[in-house]
């Protein structure tokens, strides 16, 4: 399956989504092709100091888009594009299965979706990919109201899965990206952790289980 984690504004964590899902996928014995078509060349960055520290499994990022020629129907692709790099995004979408859009809890966020949903739609008419979107980076504080409301505001925009389970805005994500590390590997036991498992299994139902998500 081919998964473009993509959103047109930056800071939205898309390249620390791909990093932790692509490393998360290949410990459950997953063959996983990893593309980072994003200019900023985040992901390859962390990806480097995960070989330099030695880190196993080794995760190769390929930073042109060619799809293999002996890809499986079980592989797994999954491709970390920004809009610096329009050509590529838009040829992404064209070959994606599915587009998931990690959304920050901002209206210029919520904004940001809508403009890049019809850029979805604009490119791709004929058989256009899935759509999921979650609440990423969402503030921790029980009382703040920017989250709530960012996940209802999603809950209406048109041909969107809203996923059920929230990334949310911790230090742990953070600091294992920036060691080459994913969160699971830096402190197994954390709340970031719990988050980032449950969400996995979300998007990746391994067992086949039914994808949990509120369907618009």
């Amino acid at each position: 399956m081919i998964t473009l984690i993509a959103n047109l504004k930056g800071g939205s964590g898309k390249s620390t989504v791909t990093f932790n899902l692509a490393l998360w996928l290949m410990r459950a014995g997953k063959t996983v092709f990893t593309y980072d078509l994003d200019p900023q060349c985040t992901l390859s960055d962390a990806a480097q100091v995960r070989k330099e520290e030695s880190y196993e499994p080794l995760l190769n990022v390929f930073t042109r888009y060619i799809l293999p020629k002996n890809l499986k129907p079980d592989d797994e692709v999954l491709i970390d594009v920004g809009v610096a790099d329009m050509k590529s995004m838009k040829k992404a979408i064209s070959t994606a299965d599915r587009v998931v859009i990690p959304v920050p809890p901002s209206q210029a966020d919520i904004w940001s979706t809508q403009r890049f949903l019809y850029i979805i739609a604009s490119e791709v008419k004929d058989k256009p990919p899935e759509v999921f979107t979650f609440v990423n980076r969402a503030d921790t504080h029980a009382y703040v109201k920017e989250t709530k409301e960012a996940e209802q505001a999603l809950m209406t925009l048109p041909d969107v899965k809203v996923l059920t389970q929230r990334l949310s805005q911790r230090t742990t994500f953070r600091r294992s990206f920036s060691e080459g590390l994913t969160v699971c590997e830096l402190e197994p036991k954390s709340k970031a952790t719990q988050e980032f498992e449950q969400f996995a299994n979300i998007l990746f139902p391994l067992s086949k289980k039914k994808t949990k998500a509120r369907n618009n």
